[in-house]
């Protein structure tokens, strides 16, 4: 069994008003926070491995610099997220996933991920569970996983519609991985 992280690194920014994954917080470039785990994390566990999917050529730049990274440049991105989870399906589909493999979604611009909320994530794969995804509270987010068996579902998404669709469609099969505060679920999504 693999786990196929998906790190999705091409939005439009609409609300930010400008391409705020090249926008310097904390130190460095929004995208390279989460991006940086999961390097870090694919180079750890042999179970793992890390697409990194945009059209900015920084990013993909900055990913392709490390052996253990794929790089996918998906310039129909703009168009919605759909477009970037069936490129990336796509291309994993070249390198032949198995029906027990998992896929694991990770937005760029999520900068206050856990590496131990990462990690407890991809675990879940282990349980035979459809999909799981990181909590709060009530509240679901990003990271999310699901089996490969909802490969044709995922790839059946269109426009703008994320995997939350495929989520709602299997809630028997669903396991919450509680992250360890709000903030980790908090996306950037307007300047401050």
């Amino acid at each position: 069994m693999k786990i196929h992280i998906i790190y999705l690194a091409a939005g439009s920014s609409r609300r930010f008003g400008s391409n705020k994954l090249l926008w310097e917080y904390e130190g460095r470039p929004l995208y390279r926070h989460g991006l940086d785990r999961l390097i870090e994390m694919s180079s750890d566990r042999d179970d793992c491995t890390l697409t990194v999917v945009s059209r900015y050529d920084e990013i993909l730049e900055y990913a392709a610099a490390y052996p253990n990274v794929r790089t996918l440049y998906s310039p129909l991105s703009h168009l919605g997220a759909s477009f970037s989870i069936r490129a990336a399906l796509q291309s994993l589909h070249d390198i032949l996933f198995d029906d027990d493999d998992y896929f694991m979604f990770m937005v760029a611009d999520q900068p206050h991920i856990s590496r131990k909320t990462l990690d407890a994530i991809a675990d879940t794969a282990y349980s035979g569970c459809l999909t799981a995804s990181a909590s709060y509270g009530d509240r679901r987010g990003n990271p999310v996983l699901f089996s490969a068996v909802l490969a044709d579902e995922l790839l059946a998404l269109s426009g703008d519609t994320g995997g939350r669709q495929v989520l709602r469609a299997h809630p028997e099969d669903h396991i919450d991985i509680s992250a360890g505060s709000p903030e980790e679920l908090e996306d950037i999504d307007y300047r401050p």
